[in-house]
Protein backbone atom coordinates (compact mmCIF):
# COMPACT_ATOMS: atom_id res chain seq x y z
CA UNK A 1 0.00 0.00 0.00
CA UNK A 2 1.35 2.92 -0.93
CA UNK A 3 -1.30 5.68 -0.05
CA UNK A 4 -2.48 6.93 3.40
CA UNK A 5 -4.85 9.02 4.55
CA UNK A 6 -2.66 9.81 7.49
CA UNK A 7 1.32 9.42 7.45
CA UNK A 8 3.09 9.47 10.65
CA UNK A 9 7.30 10.17 11.04
CA UNK A 10 8.48 8.26 13.91
CA UNK A 11 7.35 5.31 16.81
CA UNK A 12 7.64 6.93 19.69
CA UNK A 13 4.84 8.32 22.29
CA UNK A 14 3.95 11.25 19.90
CA UNK A 15 4.34 9.19 16.96
CA UNK A 16 2.07 6.39 18.30
CA UNK A 17 -0.29 8.88 20.16
CA UNK A 18 -0.97 10.49 16.55
CA UNK A 19 -1.89 7.47 14.81
CA UNK A 20 -4.39 6.26 17.51
CA UNK A 21 -5.69 9.35 17.43
CA UNK A 22 -5.93 9.63 13.25
CA UNK A 23 -7.44 6.39 13.24
CA UNK A 24 -9.66 6.90 16.39
CA UNK A 25 -11.25 10.29 14.80
CA UNK A 26 -11.88 8.64 11.67
CA UNK A 27 -8.63 8.12 9.09
CA UNK A 28 -9.43 4.68 7.31
CA UNK A 29 -5.95 4.26 6.43
CA UNK A 30 -2.80 5.53 9.00
CA UNK A 31 0.44 4.43 8.32
CA UNK A 32 3.53 4.43 11.28
CA UNK A 33 6.92 4.59 9.37
CA UNK A 34 10.09 4.23 11.33
CA UNK A 35 13.69 4.11 10.49
CA UNK A 36 14.78 2.41 13.11
CA UNK A 37 14.98 -1.61 13.18
CA UNK A 38 12.94 -0.92 15.97
CA UNK A 39 10.10 0.78 17.76
CA UNK A 40 9.57 3.42 20.42
CA UNK A 41 12.30 5.83 19.89
CA UNK A 42 13.50 7.54 23.30
CA UNK A 43 9.55 7.46 24.95
CA UNK A 44 10.31 3.65 25.38
CA UNK A 45 13.57 3.54 26.97
CA UNK A 46 12.51 6.46 29.68
CA UNK A 47 10.54 6.76 32.91
CA UNK A 48 7.09 6.66 31.04
CA UNK A 49 5.55 9.29 32.62
CA UNK A 50 3.19 11.93 31.43
CA UNK A 51 2.81 15.75 32.96
CA UNK A 52 -0.52 16.65 32.86
CA UNK A 53 -2.13 19.18 35.24
CA UNK A 54 -5.65 19.06 35.64
CA UNK A 55 -6.05 15.69 35.10
CA UNK A 56 -9.57 13.65 36.08
CA UNK A 57 -7.43 11.07 38.27
CA UNK A 58 -6.32 13.91 40.83
CA UNK A 59 -10.01 14.72 40.91
CA UNK A 60 -10.69 11.55 41.57
CA UNK A 61 -8.13 11.55 45.02
CA UNK A 62 -9.63 15.22 45.71
CA UNK A 63 -6.12 16.62 44.75
CA UNK A 64 -7.03 20.37 43.67
CA UNK A 65 -6.11 21.56 40.42
CA UNK A 66 -7.01 24.23 37.73
CA UNK A 67 -6.26 25.81 34.48
CA UNK A 68 -5.01 29.20 36.15
CA UNK A 69 -2.98 27.30 38.98
CA UNK A 70 -1.16 24.94 35.86
CA UNK A 71 -0.91 28.54 33.70
CA UNK A 72 0.36 30.39 36.90
CA UNK A 73 2.80 27.52 37.47
CA UNK A 74 4.49 27.17 33.44
CA UNK A 75 4.60 31.42 33.45
CA UNK A 76 6.25 31.21 36.46
CA UNK A 77 8.81 29.37 35.08
CA UNK A 78 9.05 30.71 31.38
CA UNK A 79 11.01 34.27 31.59
CA UNK A 80 8.75 35.23 28.46
CA UNK A 81 9.77 32.20 26.76
CA UNK A 82 6.68 30.06 26.24
CA UNK A 83 3.77 30.96 23.62
CA UNK A 84 0.85 31.79 25.23
CA UNK A 85 -1.49 29.69 22.46
CA UNK A 86 0.57 26.42 22.82
CA UNK A 87 0.65 26.54 26.09
CA UNK A 88 -3.09 26.94 26.77
CA UNK A 89 -3.48 23.94 23.84
CA UNK A 90 -1.44 21.91 26.08
CA UNK A 91 -3.21 22.57 29.49
CA UNK A 92 -6.83 22.55 27.96
CA UNK A 93 -6.24 19.67 25.77
CA UNK A 94 -3.96 17.46 28.42
CA UNK A 95 -6.77 16.09 30.53
CA UNK A 96 -9.07 15.98 27.56
CA UNK A 97 -6.59 13.56 25.57
CA UNK A 98 -5.76 11.33 28.95
CA UNK A 99 -9.61 10.64 29.02
CA UNK A 100 -9.92 10.01 25.43
CA UNK A 101 -6.94 7.53 25.21
CA UNK A 102 -8.72 5.62 28.62
CA UNK A 103 -11.88 5.47 26.68
CA UNK A 104 -10.76 4.74 23.40
CA UNK A 105 -7.60 2.37 23.84
CA UNK A 106 -5.46 0.40 25.62
CA UNK A 107 -4.07 3.11 27.53
CA UNK A 108 -4.47 3.84 30.80
CA UNK A 109 -2.61 6.06 33.63
CA UNK A 110 -2.16 6.17 37.33
CA UNK A 111 -0.79 8.54 39.21
CA UNK A 112 2.47 8.26 40.75
CA UNK A 113 2.05 8.32 44.13
CA UNK A 114 3.39 11.85 45.83
CA UNK A 115 5.34 12.82 42.91
CA UNK A 116 5.86 16.75 43.38
CA UNK A 117 6.58 19.57 40.71
CA UNK A 118 9.95 20.08 40.03
CA UNK A 119 9.86 23.66 41.17
CA UNK A 120 6.78 22.95 43.46
CA UNK A 121 7.73 25.92 45.82
CA UNK A 122 6.65 28.48 42.72
CA UNK A 123 2.87 29.87 42.05
CA UNK A 124 0.78 27.06 41.02
CA UNK A 125 3.51 24.81 41.91
CA UNK A 126 2.30 21.31 42.82
CA UNK A 127 3.76 20.01 46.51
CA UNK A 128 1.80 16.64 47.22
CA UNK A 129 1.90 15.07 43.27
CA UNK A 130 -1.22 14.01 41.13
CA UNK A 131 0.43 16.36 37.79
CA UNK A 132 2.81 12.91 37.68
CA UNK A 133 0.61 9.55 35.39
CA UNK A 134 2.33 6.56 34.55
CA UNK A 135 0.84 3.43 32.76
CA UNK A 136 0.46 0.04 35.16
CA UNK A 137 2.04 -3.07 34.19
CA UNK A 138 1.50 -4.35 30.44
CA UNK A 139 2.21 -7.56 29.30
CA UNK A 140 4.42 -7.50 25.62
CA UNK A 141 2.91 -11.04 25.23
CA UNK A 142 0.08 -8.83 23.71
CA UNK A 143 2.07 -7.30 21.26
CA UNK A 144 3.23 -10.50 19.14
CA UNK A 145 5.48 -10.36 16.77
CA UNK A 146 6.57 -7.12 17.92
CA UNK A 147 7.10 -7.90 21.86
CA UNK A 148 11.16 -8.07 21.00
CA UNK A 149 11.24 -4.99 18.44
CA UNK A 150 10.84 -2.04 21.10
CA UNK A 151 13.76 -0.05 21.99
CA UNK A 152 15.00 -0.40 25.80
CA UNK A 153 16.98 1.54 28.77
CA UNK A 154 20.31 0.38 29.35
CA UNK A 155 20.02 2.06 32.62
CA UNK A 156 16.85 -0.07 34.30
CA UNK A 157 15.17 -2.94 34.29
CA UNK A 158 12.34 -3.13 31.77
CA UNK A 159 9.85 -4.85 34.46
CA UNK A 160 9.85 -1.91 36.59
CA UNK A 161 7.17 0.94 37.58
CA UNK A 162 8.70 4.51 38.08
CA UNK A 163 9.35 4.77 41.95
CA UNK A 164 10.88 1.54 41.91
CA UNK A 165 13.90 2.72 39.84
CA UNK A 166 16.51 5.29 40.82
CA UNK A 167 15.30 7.88 37.92
CA UNK A 168 11.77 8.36 40.14
CA UNK A 169 12.27 7.81 44.01
CA UNK A 170 13.01 4.21 44.22
CA UNK A 171 13.86 2.16 47.06
CA UNK A 172 17.92 1.36 47.48
CA UNK A 173 16.92 -1.76 45.81
CA UNK A 174 14.97 -2.75 42.60
CA UNK A 175 11.42 -4.62 43.52
CA UNK A 176 11.66 -7.92 45.48
CA UNK A 177 13.47 -10.22 43.47
CA UNK A 178 10.23 -12.44 43.10
CA UNK A 179 8.02 -9.59 41.88
CA UNK A 180 10.60 -9.32 39.36
CA UNK A 181 10.66 -13.21 38.35
CA UNK A 182 6.92 -12.74 38.26
CA UNK A 183 6.75 -10.10 36.35
CA UNK A 184 9.94 -11.36 33.52
CA UNK A 185 7.96 -15.10 33.37
CA UNK A 186 4.78 -12.94 31.83
CA UNK A 187 6.67 -10.52 30.58
CA UNK A 188 4.71 -7.63 32.20
CA UNK A 189 6.54 -4.40 31.69
CA UNK A 190 6.66 -0.95 33.23
CA UNK A 191 7.42 2.80 32.83
CA UNK A 192 8.48 3.86 29.25
CA UNK A 193 7.77 -0.07 27.85
CA UNK A 194 4.61 -0.09 29.34
CA UNK A 195 3.35 3.55 27.34
CA UNK A 196 4.64 2.62 24.14
CA UNK A 197 3.36 -1.40 24.40
CA UNK A 198 0.14 0.38 25.21
CA UNK A 199 0.11 2.63 22.26
CA UNK A 200 1.33 0.08 19.64
CA UNK A 201 -1.40 -2.46 20.65
CA UNK A 202 -3.93 0.45 20.34
CA UNK A 203 -2.40 0.94 16.38
CA UNK A 204 -2.43 -2.61 16.07
CA UNK A 205 -6.58 -3.23 17.23
CA UNK A 206 -6.78 -0.36 14.87
CA UNK A 207 -5.43 -1.57 12.18
CA UNK A 208 -2.69 1.12 11.71
CA UNK A 209 0.40 0.23 9.06
CA UNK A 210 3.76 -0.28 11.05
CA UNK A 211 6.95 -0.53 8.81
CA UNK A 212 10.63 0.03 9.87
CA UNK A 213 13.31 0.65 8.07
CA UNK A 214 11.71 3.92 6.65
CA UNK A 215 13.73 6.65 6.65
CA UNK A 216 12.10 9.47 5.40
CA UNK A 217 13.99 11.89 3.72
CA UNK A 218 11.99 14.21 1.79
CA UNK A 219 8.74 15.77 1.64
CA UNK A 220 6.69 15.27 -1.67
CA UNK A 221 4.82 19.56 -1.87
CA UNK A 222 2.79 19.91 -5.17
CA UNK A 223 1.04 23.63 -5.52
CA UNK A 224 1.96 24.41 -1.70
CA UNK A 225 0.59 21.06 0.22
CA UNK A 226 2.27 18.29 1.46
CA UNK A 227 0.98 15.58 -0.85
CA UNK A 228 3.72 12.61 0.12
CA UNK A 229 6.95 11.16 1.58
CA UNK A 230 9.69 9.81 -0.20
CA UNK A 231 12.01 7.18 1.73
CA UNK A 232 14.90 5.17 1.54
CA UNK A 233 14.34 1.98 2.58
CA UNK A 234 17.14 -1.77 2.59
CA UNK A 235 14.54 -2.54 -0.90
CA UNK A 236 15.18 0.82 -2.19
CA UNK A 237 13.80 4.09 -2.69
CA UNK A 238 9.53 4.24 -1.39
CA UNK A 239 6.92 6.53 -2.61
CA UNK A 240 4.24 7.19 -0.54
CA UNK A 241 1.27 9.64 -0.74
CA UNK A 242 -0.98 11.33 1.60
CA UNK A 243 -3.46 13.98 2.57
CA UNK A 244 -1.40 14.87 5.72
CA UNK A 245 1.79 14.11 7.19
CA UNK A 246 2.37 14.12 11.22
CA UNK A 247 6.16 14.65 12.27
CA UNK A 248 7.13 13.18 15.07
CA UNK A 249 10.59 12.08 14.44
CA UNK A 250 12.47 12.78 17.62
CA UNK A 251 15.10 15.87 18.14
CA UNK A 252 18.89 16.21 16.50
CA UNK A 253 20.66 15.62 19.22
CA UNK A 254 22.77 13.00 17.88
CA UNK A 255 23.65 15.17 15.30
CA UNK A 256 27.04 16.73 15.96
CA UNK A 257 26.62 19.85 12.88
CA UNK A 258 23.01 20.86 14.26
CA UNK A 259 23.88 20.74 18.01
CA UNK A 260 27.15 22.80 17.89
CA UNK A 261 24.95 25.58 14.92
CA UNK A 262 21.80 25.81 17.54
CA UNK A 263 21.76 24.65 21.11
CA UNK A 264 23.24 26.94 23.46
CA UNK A 265 26.09 25.19 25.40
CA UNK A 266 28.17 21.86 25.50
CA UNK A 267 25.80 18.60 24.54
CA UNK A 268 28.44 16.26 25.67
CA UNK A 269 26.21 13.07 25.86
CA UNK A 270 23.09 12.14 24.29
CA UNK A 271 21.10 9.65 26.12
CA UNK A 272 18.19 9.00 23.75
CA UNK A 273 18.19 6.59 20.91
CA UNK A 274 21.22 7.24 18.42
CA UNK A 275 18.54 7.80 15.60
CA UNK A 276 17.15 11.19 16.70
CA UNK A 277 19.29 12.70 13.80
CA UNK A 278 17.11 16.11 12.50
CA UNK A 279 15.86 13.67 10.01
CA UNK A 280 12.67 15.75 10.76
CA UNK A 281 14.11 18.93 11.35
CA UNK A 282 15.78 19.34 7.96
CA UNK A 283 12.64 18.58 5.71
CA UNK A 284 10.28 20.55 7.62
CA UNK A 285 13.47 23.64 6.93
CA UNK A 286 13.61 22.38 2.98
CA UNK A 287 9.30 22.76 3.24
CA UNK A 288 10.40 26.40 4.43
CA UNK A 289 9.10 25.99 7.99
CA UNK A 290 10.00 28.86 10.87
CA UNK A 291 12.07 27.50 13.68
CA UNK A 292 11.52 28.13 17.29
CA UNK A 293 13.34 27.32 20.65
CA UNK A 294 16.60 25.49 18.65
CA UNK A 295 18.65 26.86 21.76
CA UNK A 296 17.15 24.28 24.19
CA UNK A 297 17.01 20.79 25.22
CA UNK A 298 15.65 18.59 27.79
CA UNK A 299 18.98 18.65 29.84
CA UNK A 300 20.09 15.90 32.28
CA UNK A 301 23.36 15.54 34.25
CA UNK A 302 25.31 12.37 33.05
CA UNK A 303 28.32 9.92 34.14
CA UNK A 304 29.88 7.50 31.66
CA UNK A 305 30.18 3.62 33.02
CA UNK A 306 31.45 0.53 31.38
CA UNK A 307 29.42 -2.15 30.79
CA UNK A 308 30.45 -5.84 30.61
CA UNK A 309 31.57 -5.66 27.14
CA UNK A 310 33.88 -2.76 27.66
CA UNK A 311 31.59 -0.12 26.36
CA UNK A 312 31.07 3.42 27.93
CA UNK A 313 27.53 4.23 27.99
CA UNK A 314 25.93 7.19 29.37
CA UNK A 315 24.13 6.87 32.75
CA UNK A 316 21.77 9.48 33.84
CA UNK A 317 22.58 10.62 37.52
CA UNK A 318 19.25 11.43 38.79
CA UNK A 319 18.70 9.90 42.57
CA UNK A 320 22.22 9.10 42.98
CA UNK A 321 23.93 12.82 43.31
CA UNK A 322 21.00 14.16 45.54
CA UNK A 323 21.55 10.86 48.31
CA UNK A 324 23.91 12.54 51.30
CA UNK A 325 27.05 12.03 51.50
CA UNK A 326 27.76 13.60 48.12
CA UNK A 327 28.54 16.82 46.17
CA UNK A 328 29.42 18.14 43.15
CA UNK A 329 32.44 20.40 42.37
CA UNK A 330 34.26 22.42 39.40
CA UNK A 331 37.65 22.21 38.50
CA UNK A 332 38.82 25.08 41.39
CA UNK A 333 37.04 21.80 43.88
CA UNK A 334 33.99 24.32 44.77
CA UNK A 335 30.67 23.59 44.59
CA UNK A 336 28.66 25.39 41.95
CA UNK A 337 24.95 24.63 41.97
CA UNK A 338 22.22 22.55 44.39
CA UNK A 339 22.77 19.01 43.68
CA UNK A 340 19.32 18.27 44.03
CA UNK A 341 17.38 20.38 41.30
CA UNK A 342 15.55 19.65 38.98
CA UNK A 343 18.30 17.40 36.08
CA UNK A 344 16.59 19.94 33.39
CA UNK A 345 17.45 22.86 35.29
CA UNK A 346 21.28 21.93 36.15
CA UNK A 347 21.65 21.98 32.19
CA UNK A 348 21.99 26.27 33.29
CA UNK A 349 24.67 25.69 35.69
CA UNK A 350 26.78 23.67 33.29
CA UNK A 351 26.60 26.52 30.57
CA UNK A 352 28.16 29.58 32.70
CA UNK A 353 30.56 31.09 31.27
CA UNK A 354 33.63 32.96 32.74
CA UNK A 355 33.82 36.61 31.03
CA UNK A 356 37.43 36.76 31.65
CA UNK A 357 38.65 33.81 30.81
CA UNK A 358 35.31 32.61 28.40
CA UNK A 359 35.57 29.35 29.58
CA UNK A 360 32.82 27.36 30.89
CA UNK A 361 32.97 26.93 34.50
CA UNK A 362 31.52 24.33 35.56
CA UNK A 363 33.05 21.83 32.85
CA UNK A 364 34.67 19.54 33.62
CA UNK A 365 32.41 18.71 36.89
CA UNK A 366 32.93 15.42 39.33
CA UNK A 367 30.94 13.85 41.87
CA UNK A 368 32.74 13.64 45.09
CA UNK A 369 31.55 10.78 47.86
CA UNK A 370 32.80 8.36 50.30
CA UNK A 371 33.11 5.02 51.33
CA UNK A 372 29.89 5.18 53.40
CA UNK A 373 27.76 6.76 50.41
CA UNK A 374 28.61 3.53 48.61
CA UNK A 375 27.66 0.54 51.42
CA UNK A 376 24.48 2.90 51.84
CA UNK A 377 23.21 3.28 48.43
CA UNK A 378 25.81 1.88 45.70
CA UNK A 379 26.15 3.70 42.15
CA UNK A 380 25.12 1.82 38.93
CA UNK A 381 25.16 -1.24 40.48
CA UNK A 382 28.39 -1.00 42.39
CA UNK A 383 28.22 -1.09 46.20
CA UNK A 384 31.85 -0.62 47.04
CA UNK A 385 32.86 -4.14 47.65
CA UNK A 386 36.00 -6.11 45.24
CA UNK A 387 37.62 -4.18 43.11
CA UNK A 388 36.73 -0.27 41.89
CA UNK A 389 35.68 0.15 38.44
CA UNK A 390 37.61 1.18 35.79
CA UNK A 391 35.18 4.20 35.65
CA UNK A 392 35.41 5.42 38.82
CA UNK A 393 38.03 7.29 40.75
CA UNK A 394 39.09 6.43 44.14
CA UNK A 395 42.06 7.94 46.71
CA UNK A 396 42.56 7.64 50.49
CA UNK A 397 42.53 11.46 50.76
CA UNK A 398 40.72 14.43 49.08
CA UNK A 399 43.95 16.16 48.59
CA UNK A 400 45.20 12.59 46.61
CA UNK A 401 42.07 12.54 44.70
CA UNK A 402 41.94 16.29 43.70
CA UNK A 403 45.32 14.95 42.21
CA UNK A 404 44.24 12.06 40.15
CA UNK A 405 40.92 13.98 38.44
CA UNK A 406 43.06 17.11 37.60
CA UNK A 407 41.00 19.84 40.24
CA UNK A 408 42.50 22.04 43.09
CA UNK A 409 43.22 20.25 45.87
CA UNK A 410 43.28 22.70 48.61
CA UNK A 411 39.54 23.74 47.19
CA UNK A 412 38.43 20.48 47.20
CA UNK A 413 39.52 19.91 51.25
CA UNK A 414 37.91 23.64 52.19
CA UNK A 415 34.58 22.78 49.87
CA UNK A 416 34.23 19.41 52.16
CA UNK A 417 35.27 20.84 55.31
CA UNK A 418 32.37 23.45 54.66
CA UNK A 419 29.88 20.91 53.37
CA UNK A 420 30.50 18.97 56.50
CA UNK A 421 29.70 21.75 58.80
CA UNK A 422 26.36 22.85 56.77
CA UNK A 423 25.50 19.81 57.39
CA UNK A 424 26.01 19.28 60.90
CA UNK A 425 23.81 22.81 61.19
CA UNK A 426 21.34 20.95 58.37
CA UNK A 427 21.49 24.41 56.50
CA UNK A 428 23.34 24.21 52.87
CA UNK A 429 23.85 28.30 53.32
CA UNK A 430 25.66 27.95 49.63
CA UNK A 431 22.90 26.52 47.36
CA UNK A 432 19.86 25.64 49.62
CA UNK A 433 19.98 22.08 48.87
CA UNK A 434 17.10 20.56 51.14
CA UNK A 435 14.83 23.24 51.23
CA UNK A 436 12.64 21.98 48.56
CA UNK A 437 10.16 19.43 48.60
CA UNK A 438 11.47 18.35 45.28
CA UNK A 439 14.66 18.32 46.65
CA UNK A 440 13.59 15.48 49.72
CA UNK A 441 11.77 13.78 47.73
CA UNK A 442 14.32 12.00 46.44
CA UNK A 443 17.55 11.36 48.78
CA UNK A 444 17.46 8.33 50.95
CA UNK A 445 13.48 7.72 50.95
CA UNK A 446 12.88 9.67 54.35
CA UNK A 447 12.03 12.70 52.81
CA UNK A 448 13.30 15.34 55.57
CA UNK A 449 16.08 17.17 55.08
CA UNK A 450 18.68 14.51 56.25
CA UNK A 451 17.37 12.68 52.73
CA UNK A 452 19.65 14.60 51.06
CA UNK A 453 22.39 16.42 53.85
CA UNK A 454 25.23 13.90 54.98
CA UNK A 455 28.68 14.78 55.67
CA UNK A 456 31.47 13.14 53.54
CA UNK A 457 34.01 11.77 56.07
CA UNK A 458 34.48 8.37 55.63
CA UNK A 459 37.84 7.10 53.20
CA UNK A 460 38.45 6.45 50.95
CA UNK A 461 36.58 8.98 48.70
CA UNK A 462 35.26 9.17 45.22
CA UNK A 463 34.96 10.48 41.90
CA UNK A 464 33.46 10.60 38.88
CA UNK A 465 32.90 13.26 35.99
CA UNK A 466 29.97 14.57 35.23
CA UNK A 467 29.21 15.89 31.80
CA UNK A 468 26.26 18.02 30.09
CA UNK A 469 23.74 15.20 28.68
CA UNK A 470 19.93 15.56 27.75
CA UNK A 471 17.00 13.46 26.90
CA UNK A 472 16.60 15.14 23.54
CA UNK A 473 16.53 18.35 22.07
CA UNK A 474 13.53 21.12 22.54
CA UNK A 475 13.65 23.13 18.76
CA UNK A 476 12.32 22.71 15.48
CA UNK A 477 9.43 23.78 13.41
CA UNK A 478 6.86 26.40 15.00
CA UNK A 479 3.74 25.02 15.21
CA UNK A 480 0.24 26.40 15.97
CA UNK A 481 -2.68 24.96 18.49
CA UNK A 482 -3.76 22.59 15.96
CA UNK A 483 -0.31 21.20 15.51
CA UNK A 484 -0.04 22.51 12.43
CA UNK A 485 3.39 23.40 11.15
CA UNK A 486 3.88 27.34 10.12
CA UNK A 487 5.67 28.99 7.76
CA UNK A 488 7.98 32.08 7.80
CA UNK A 489 4.96 34.29 7.51
CA UNK A 490 3.01 32.37 10.21
CA UNK A 491 1.15 30.62 7.76
CA UNK A 492 0.32 26.84 7.95
CA UNK A 493 2.04 24.60 5.58
CA UNK A 494 -1.10 22.89 4.66
CA UNK A 495 -0.65 18.81 5.41
CA UNK A 496 2.29 19.08 7.41
CA UNK A 497 1.90 18.30 11.42
CA UNK A 498 4.52 17.98 14.33
CA UNK A 499 4.34 16.49 17.71
CA UNK A 500 6.90 15.64 20.15
CA UNK A 501 10.58 16.74 20.47
CA UNK A 502 10.48 17.49 16.78
CA UNK A 503 8.41 20.67 16.88
CA UNK A 504 8.94 23.84 19.55
CA UNK A 505 8.30 22.87 22.29
CA UNK A 506 5.36 25.03 23.92
CA UNK A 507 7.68 24.09 27.84
CA UNK A 508 10.13 26.92 26.21
CA UNK A 509 13.18 26.40 28.56
CA UNK A 510 11.09 24.77 31.46
CA UNK A 511 10.89 21.24 32.63
CA UNK A 512 7.39 21.26 34.91
CA UNK A 513 7.52 18.09 36.75
CA UNK A 514 8.50 14.13 36.29
CA UNK A 515 6.94 13.15 32.88
CA UNK A 516 7.26 17.27 31.57
CA UNK A 517 8.69 15.59 28.24
CA UNK A 518 6.02 12.94 27.43
CA UNK A 519 2.91 14.96 28.69
CA UNK A 520 3.87 17.34 25.76
CA UNK A 521 4.25 14.80 23.38
CA UNK A 522 0.89 13.04 24.14
CA UNK A 523 -0.92 16.18 23.89
CA UNK A 524 0.28 17.35 20.76
CA UNK A 525 0.31 13.77 19.01
CA UNK A 526 -3.33 13.74 20.16
CA UNK A 527 -4.01 17.02 18.50
CA UNK A 528 -1.94 16.38 15.43
CA UNK A 529 -4.04 12.93 14.95
CA UNK A 530 -7.55 14.36 15.55
CA UNK A 531 -6.73 17.61 12.98
CA UNK A 532 -5.28 15.68 10.32
CA UNK A 533 -7.76 12.94 10.39
CA UNK A 534 -10.91 15.86 10.26
CA UNK A 535 -8.59 17.77 7.48
CA UNK A 536 -8.36 13.94 5.70
CA UNK A 537 -11.98 13.40 5.89
CA UNK A 538 -12.74 17.00 4.47
CA UNK A 539 -10.61 16.38 1.21
CA UNK A 540 -12.06 12.73 0.54
CA UNK A 541 -15.45 14.36 0.93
Amino acid sequence: MNHFEVVVLGSGAAALAAAVSASGYGARSVGVFEKATVLGGTSAMSGGMIWIPGNHHMEDQQIHDSRDIALEYLNSLSHGRMRTDLLEAFVDVGPLMVEWFEDNSEVTFEIVENFPDYHPENPGGNQTGGRSLECPLFSFNELGEWSDRISQSRQMSPFLLMNETTLGRGPLSEAPKEVLKFRSENNLRGCGQALIGRLLKSCLDRQVTIEIEHQAEELIIEDGEVQGVRFNTPSGIREVTTHCVIMATGGFEWNKDLVNNFVRGPLHRPVSIETNTGDGLKMAMRAGAALGNMQEAWWVPVIDITNNEGIAIPWMVNRERVNPRCIMVNKHGKRFANEAANYNAFGAAFHQLDPGTFEYQNIPAWMIFDQEYLIRYGLCRYRGEGQVPDWLTSANSLGELAEIIGCNGLGLEETVECWNAQVEDLDDNDFHRGKSVNDTHWGDGTRTIEATLGPIDKPPYYAIEVRPGALGTKGGPRTNANAQILDLDGKVINGLYAAGNVMASAMGMAYGGAGGTLGPCMVFGYIAGKHSAEKALAKIK
